[in-house]
């Protein structure tokens, strides 16, 4: 289980670092607001523009699922199927 904890955390805290980033950049018009990294982007008119919003969206994307899965989904579905007992050794012979 700690293999899986690991991955999940790294997946969040990649996932964390690049969405801080990239909202950072695209989505923060001062840093004196008390709203930011949520705020809609405003003057992105060229393509490097776009492609950083859709990078800090997927690394959001990728904090919250990635660690989802390694925490939640994959301990859930090995449980399950240990409930519903598995044929871990018949497929083994």
């Amino acid at each position: 289980m700690a293999d899986e904890f690991m991955k999940g955390f790294a997946l969040f805290t990649i996932g964390g670092l690049g969405w801080i980033t990239f909202g950072g950049w695209y989505r923060t018009p001062s840093y004196y607001e008390i709203v930011q990294l949520v705020n809609p982007p405003e003057g992105v008119n060229t393509a490097y523009g776009e492609i950083g919003l859709l990078a800090g969206d997927m690394f959001f994307w990728l904090m919250v699922l990635g660690a989802l899965t390694f925490w939640v989904l994959i301990p859930t579905s090995r449980q399950l199927r240990d409930a519903l007992g598995g044929d871990d050794d018949a497929a083994a012979n």
